[in-house]
């Protein structure tokens, strides 16, 4: 990657990508061993009285080479939670599946199913899967949305 590519993807941008590090002091210098982002999307409930939008987080990049990555992600939740996010989703597949449970996610009501063209790959259970996403726009995850409106995994809750 670039340095105009790391900056676009990686660093925080307001309503967008929220991003942060855990930083140490060795010998003298400060050393970022740990990072973690998630991005934002917001999305519409329909047909709900009071609840009008509803405003998830996705679990997008993270690396820890010191933190361990329940005690990263737990910063993560507590962070969106206090940003205003009304959920936190997260895929199970990487180390992910090895936090999930401890983290109390519930299972979603359905399978994200991925469709990639030209590629054939035997039968992965999801921990052995990783997934990089480079670009994601809002019109394309809004055409995710279910006939129920919402499919998410309902984490945290409102203050």
């Amino acid at each position: 990657f670039s340095a105009e590519e790391i900056e676009h993807y990686l660093l925080p941008r307001p309503e967008l990508v929220d991003s942060y590090v855990v930083e140490i002091e060795d010998n003298g210098k400060k050393v970022i061993t740990d990072f973690i982002s998630y991005y934002t999307l917001p999305s519409s409930v329909l047909k709900h009285e009071k609840i009008k939008e509803m405003k998830a987080a996705y679990i997008y990049y993270y690396a820890n080479t010191k933190t361990e990555l329940v005690k990263l992600m737990k910063a993560a939740l507590i962070i969106a939670r206090n940003t205003n996010h009304d959920v936190f989703n997260c895929l199970n597949i990487m180390d992910n599946k090895t936090i999930l449970e401890d983290l109390k996610f519930g299972p979603g009501n359905g399978n994200l199913m991925f469709y990639f063209y030209n590629y054939g790959v035997q039968k992965l259970a999801p921990e052995e899967i990783g997934m990089v996403l480079v670009s994601v726009s809002y019109t394309h995850l809004r055409a995710h949305e279910t006939r129920e409106d919402l499919v998410c995994r309902l984490l945290l809750e409102k203050k």
